[in-house]
């Protein structure tokens, strides 16, 4: 399950693959673990105490939310990029005290997430309270071990592609935070058409 989350862009993923290609990998290694875990953490406690009050429904909304970030950062990025030099790439997603919050905003009101913990985790927490929480553990351990895995690999990647082709490294950050635009779009059309 958490291979899918660790292969879909976000603004994370972005970010630490700015400080990959600049050869910064404990930055990278920091970004990708650092707040998605605080993100999932905050996640598993309102889960783990709330789940049974909380409407399924907010993820339907959380998407408009998740949308909107999506498009914001990345059309900023886009207007922000440097025009005369296309592979000035440290300037699309500098690793700062603001982007990185921005990018963890993102990841809380992905809808992704909110599906996940209200739809598929909730009900696995409610059952580890019956049967034991170490009857659940494996599911956990096995989605982490998935999504670390999947954003390290796809990161390493891109950083392993961006290094070997030029061109690749040219039109790659205006490509990616174009998807981000178009990202956000879906999530927000996706909640706006109720699919």
């Amino acid at each position: 399950m958490g291979v899918v989350g660790g292969l879909i862009p976000s603004p994370l993923h972005f970010i630490a693959l700015t400080q990959a290609a600049s050869s910064r990998w404990m930055r990278t290694v920091l970004l990708l673990i650092g707040p998605p875990m605080l993100v999932d953490g905050v996640f598993l406690v309102i889960t783990f105490f709330f789940y049974q009050y909380i409407p399924l429904s907010i993820a339907h909304y959380t998407a408009y939310a998740g949308g909107i970030a999506l498009v914001v950062f990345g059309g900023i990025s886009l207007w922000k990029a440097p025009r005369n030099n296309p592979e000035g790439k440290s300037h699309s997603w500098p690793m700062t005290r603001s982007s990185v919050s921005v990018a963890t905003l993102v990841e809380v009101t992905a809808p992704g997430t909110w599906v996940y913990w209200l739809t598929i985790a909730g009900p696995i927490i409610a059952e580890g309270r019956m049967q034991g929480y170490w009857h659940i553990a494996p599911f956990f351990a096995g989605s982490l071990v998935g999504y670390y895995g999947a954003a390290f690999a796809s990161v390493w990647l891109m950083a392993w592609g961006a290094g070997l082709h030029k061109d690749f490294n040219r039109y790659f950050f205006r490509v990616a935070n174009a998807l981000l635009v178009v990202l956000g779009a879906l999530y927000f059309a996706r909640s706006y058409f109720g699919n």
